[in-house]
């Protein structure tokens, strides 16, 4: 396992390059179960080309933005989504290894837990650990483990924001969950931290991304659990009439013109091809959302999610079906939770609200993600 000994770091600077540069021989390399000393980053940052921004994409976004979300987008767009190297990863633990000498070593690096750990002598022994994701305050990267047959990996690098879905859904043991739409696959995982459902039913329609979710499982999964696993290569859209009231809850994570890879787009031409395709992504959501609920039992809970900042997939979305779908009522998102995550994300307002939004800024480069929940009456 971790055996190095790392010293603790101070005064990381906001520029990874110059970090790196001043504590080359200090930053680890996480792989295969070793911890050792190693200029990995520094080569990864050095070889990584410089990503480009697809002018087009750019352009409406400011136009839709600058309306819709004023001096929030002008702040996410400057100092975040075009400024990569200023991208913050969150460093999600897997409670199936042996985890003590990994988050010495994180901590040792300045990392902190992003949610607050209730002391283990507070929980019984069957009952899991709190879902463990470890923070910087800097865009310092960790490399990521490589798949290995056999070999479970100790943690999955993520935006963090993304862990408030699954936070929201509240997974209790023994509950029978269904993650629509799944892949690559680490809000399934995400789940498997929080509890250990009866059954986690994760789909999804696309092929490649669905072989992709498959190998994330493998990775993460010990075998003795696998059991409690369904996946699936299904239409989200017809799993509600196909598994009526099957499920204690349901996330939604749908397709959506995703901000920060769209505005990244190889070329020109793609991005004006997904521009169009834009359009029709709120009529694929809105029917993700009604086959959810239809999928989960009256008194169950519905959590829909994307990772963007567009108004047309997150709350129109919502109050086109709330307005349609009869039998459900929006429900806001626990205050706790909010409040726990305040100090590290920017959560903007809306008035009337239906969901939450966390909004990436400068010192809290967390999202775009979208959250709202939704119960089944009946």
């Amino acid at each position: 396992m971790f055996s190095t000994k790392l010293c603790c770091i101070k005064g990381f600077s906001s520029n990874p390059l110059l970090f790196l540069k001043s504590f080359k021989r200090v930053l680890p390399s996480l792989s295969h179960g070793h911890c050792t000393v190693t200029n990995t980053l520094e080569a990864q940052c050095k070889s990584k080309p410089q990503k480009q921004v697809c002018k087009t994409v750019l352009k409406h976004f400011d136009a839709q933005y600058s309306e819709e979300l004023g001096e929030q987008w002008r702040s996410a767009r400057w100092d975040v989504l075009l400024n990569p190297l200023s991208w913050q990863y969150g460093v999600l633990l897997n409670r199936f290894c042996d985890l003590t000498n990994l988050k010495q070593c994180l901590t040792e690096l300045g990392y902190t837990t992003l949610l607050p750990q209730t002391h283990p002598e507070s929980h019984s022994q069957t009952a899991p650990t709190p879902l463990q994701c470890f923070i910087h305050r800097d865009p310092v990267r960790i490399p990521t483990q490589n798949h290995h047959p056999g070999w479970l990996k100790q943690y999955y690098l993520l935006n963090a924001a993304s862990l408030l879905p699954v936070l929201s859904l509240n997974v209790k043991e023994g509950e029978h969950v269904l993650d629509l739409c799944a892949a690559p696959g680490g809000k399934s995982l995400a789940v498997l931290q929080t509890a250990t459902p009866g059954l986690l039913h994760c789909n999804e329609v696309d092929q490649h991304r669905h072989d992709w979710l498959l190998k994330t499982l493998e990775s993460y999964v010990p075998p003795t659990l696998r059991h409690l696993l369904s996946v699936t290569h299904l239409d989200g859209r017809s799993i509600g009439s196909m598994r009526p009231a099957a499920y204690d809850k349901v996330l939604v994570d749908a397709p959506c013109s995703n901000d920060r890879s769209w505005l990244y787009t190889p070329d020109t031409h793609q991005g004006e091809m997904w521009l169009k395709e834009r359009t029709q992504l709120p009529l694929l959501q809105k029917e993700l959302l009604c086959s959810a609920l239809a999928a989960v039992c009256p008194g169950g809970v519905v959590v829909y999610s994307t990772c963007t900042m567009s108004q047309a997939e997150n709350q129109s979305v919502v109050e086109a079906v709330l307005a349609s779908y009869q039998g459900v009522e929006l429900l806001e998102l626990e205050q706790h939770l909010i409040d726990s995550l305040s100090d590290h994300f920017c959560f903007a307002h809306f008035h009337p609200s239906v969901g939450q939004l966390v909004i990436p800024q400068k010192g809290k480069t967390w999202g775009p993600m979208y959250v709202s929940r939704l119960r089944r009456i009946y």
